[in-house]
């Protein structure tokens, strides 16, 4: 069940930081799910004091947290320090589009409008180098601008042309973020309420689709020399793992049959074998039980560890190897 008070927030959040406590390398999404619970409780000061731990530990990436903490910040009168941060997040160019696009958002929400346009542009201009093999998160970006600039009247430009093009809803963008939509909804024609139900079901089918993404179906990479040693400790799994080459294929390959199956949303999460022995002993089952790989890899994935597939043809590919994925696992892929 999801939490739906304040009180569930505050346990949810609870729960997570003690997830943290025992799972040390999830430390960093872990954390930012429960200071998410924390805004969501109203204890918008310990959400602070949250991202303000993270910051102070080298974290992955500390451009998305300061955002996130400008977002905060913003909602409890710290305005002058949520500028400022805002301020430094888009001077240091971050190659993340959820920073850029929280940023925005932030901006949008107390109606600086033109300010969260310049800003979503500055990262369109940094992150969109071609119009083929947009990243997810990337396409998000692009269609808050898109969404910007029809409330700002702008007309439309290459990226939001480029936007049009990714979405793939039955209602177009111009439609879905026309500003005019809103007043239908006090309209008596039942054509009129019938036709904006339909829109705001769209969206709320996109909003969807974006929420899972943090929750791929993943898949697991044994890094070779983590393969070794756990073939080493338990020989009972070489009947999943025959060799490191074959265990290359069979992720590309189950991939690769996922996608043409329709699933959407997959990723790859690699696997250590400490961290495999301790969800073993979570479980109270020996890291010897196949059936415990798949939720190995599920748990991993809930916990933010997951690479989206397929990378774009250009990037690194996902086994770790010098060649591009276009060069590697990629090639042939439609």
């Amino acid at each position: 069940m999801r939490p739906d008070t304040p009180a569930a927030h505050t346990t949810e959040a609870e729960r997570l930081l003690r997830t943290a406590a025992q799972y040390p390398g999830d430390r960093e999404p872990l954390y930012l799910q429960a200071a998410a619970h924390r805004e969501l409780a109203g204890d918008r000061p310990g959400a602070t004091a949250l991202y303000d731990t993270l910051l102070d530990d080298s974290p992955t990436n500390p451009l998305l947290i300061r955002a996130l903490k400008a977002a905060n910040l913003w909602e409890y009168g710290h305005e002058a320090e949520a500028r400022a941060i805002i301020d430094g997040v888009r001077r240091a160019q971050p190659e993340d589009a959820a920073a850029w696009e929280i940023t925005a958002e932030t901006l949008e929400a107390h109606d600086e409008l033109e300010a969260a346009e310049s800003t979503l542009t500055e990262g369109a201009a940094l992150l969109v180098t071609t119009a083929h093999d947009v990243p997810h998160a990337t396409q998000s970006l692009i269609t808050t601008r898109h969404r910007i600039r029809r409330m700002l009247a702008l007309p439309h430009d290459d990226w939001d042309t480029l936007a049009d093009r990714l979405h793939t809803a039955a209602v177009p963008l111009d439609e879905l973020h026309d500003p005019k939509r809103l007043w239908s909804l006090g309209s008596s024609d039942p054509a009129e309420l019938q036709a904006e139900i339909a829109r705001l079901r769209s969206e709320l089918g996109t909003y969807r689709t974006a929420l899972s993404r943090p929750f791929p179906v993943a898949v697991l990479h044994w890094p070779e020399a983590e393969l070794d040693e756990l073939l080493a400790a338990y020989p009972e799994l070489e009947a999943e793992y025959p060799t490191y080459r074959a265990h290359l294929t069979d992720i590309e390959a189950s991939l690769r049959e996922l996608a043409q199956a329709g699933t959407p949303n997959l990723g790859i999460v690699r696997a250590t074998v400490p961290s495999y022995e301790a969800f073993a002993a979570s479980e109270s089952t020996r890291p010897s039980n196949a059936d415990l790989l798949p939720q190995y890899a599920t748990t991993l994935a809930a916990r933010g560890r997951a690479a989206a597939w397929p990378p774009a043809q250009g990037a690194a590919c996902w086994c770790g190897g010098e060649a591009t994925y276009g060069e590697c696992h990629g090639s042939g892929l439609s």
